[in-house]
């Protein structure tokens, strides 16, 4: 557990933490990572690990054994969300939430990749061969924060096959086009082949990779 002046140094570093959005990782006294968190404004995330406000007993743990803390900037919430799942994964801390039940933990697939058209969904099942996935997340609820914002950067679909199929029919794009949310490939708004390449966009984005422009 860190001395008096160990910690009175910790705050002071803290202050110094950028307010940007990006990962914080938390050492012990043998420079051990011992937790990983994401925030969007990461000098104010860390900081309330340290306020006087009352937390849970886990919490209060961690937090005595917090040595140092290392911090990475991002450049939006959704790289530090993918920058932390990879970095759980890499370091596996054990203070975090294991991700190893595949069966628990949601993913992030590109489904009907055959359509030419694929789409994507968040799902708690993994099939080999039924399409790409990017995951295991611990949060279900970042995981529908992630598909939102690549659905504003690359306009994917993210109906299934049986809406897909009803409005193609119709050669009606539904809400979501007119929202700006989906390039409507249904009604014929986009071909395949500048489709694959939104596509290509976010499979690189969700792999930890920033799309050339």
């Amino acid at each position: 557990m860190p001395g008096a002046k160990d910690k009175e140094g910790l705050l002071l570093r803290i202050k110094n933490i950028p307010q940007s959005p990006g990962v914080y990782l938390m050492k012990d006294s043998m420079g051990g990572i011992i937790y990983i968190g994401k925030a969007k404004n990461l000098r104010k995330r860390v900081s309330q690990y340290f306020s006087n406000k009352k937390t849970d007993i886990k919490t209060s743990y961690l937090v005595s054994k917090i040595n140092d803390i290392e911090t990475i900037v991002s450049s939006s919430e959704l790289d530090a969300f993918l920058l932390e799942n990879n970095l759980i994964k890499q370091h596996k801390p054990r203070y975090n939430i294991s991700l190893k039940d595949d069966k628990t933990y949601p993913y992030i697939k590109i489904s009907g990749l055959k359509s030419g058209f694929p789409y994507i969904v968040k799902t708690r099942s993994f099939k080999k061969g039924e399409g790409t996935y990017f995951g295991p997340f611990a949060s279900g609820f970042a995981v529908n924060q992630t598909i939102s914002a690549i659905n504003k950067i690359f306009r994917i679909r993210t109906c299934g096959d049986f809406k897909f199929r009803s409005y193609s029919l119709k050669k009606r794009p539904c809400l979501y086009y007119q929202i700006n949310l989906c390039s409507a490939p249904c009604a014929g708004h986009i071909d395949a082949p500048s489709y694959g390449r939104l596509i290509s966009g976010a499979r690189l984005l969700l792999s930890g990779k920033m799309p050339s422009s």
